[in-house]
């Protein structure tokens, strides 16, 4: 394991029995609950300390699924039948 710094945090204690119920649940220890949701938290914010894309938050799942058309960037009539399709879905829960 790395080499780790010890840190105190006070938690209202809610928030301390719903660590420990956690932290049961999955059988780790409650340091690894709160070093996972302090890097996730980090991991959210980019370099320049404004918030996350959505692209951001989903660029690890980009291009991890195969719909088996290779010209679903490029391929304008299908473009615009999806967005024909979309709006047509819109309007109907409009109503």
């Amino acid at each position: 394991m790395a080499d780790m710094d010890a840190i105190s945090v006070k938690l209202p204690a809610a928030v301390r029995r719903k660590l420990a119920a956690e932290a049961s649940r999955r059988n780790v220890t409650q340091s690894v609950i709160v070093r996972e949701s302090i890097e996730r938290a980090l991991a959210d914010t980019r370099a320049n300390g404004q918030p996350a894309s959505c692209a951001d938050l989903v660029e690890d799942l980009l291009g991890s699924l195969k719909s088996g058309r290779k010209d679903l960037a490029t391929n304008k009539t299908l473009l615009e039948r999806v967005m024909l399709e979309g709006a047509q879905r819109g309007a109907k829960r409009r109503r």
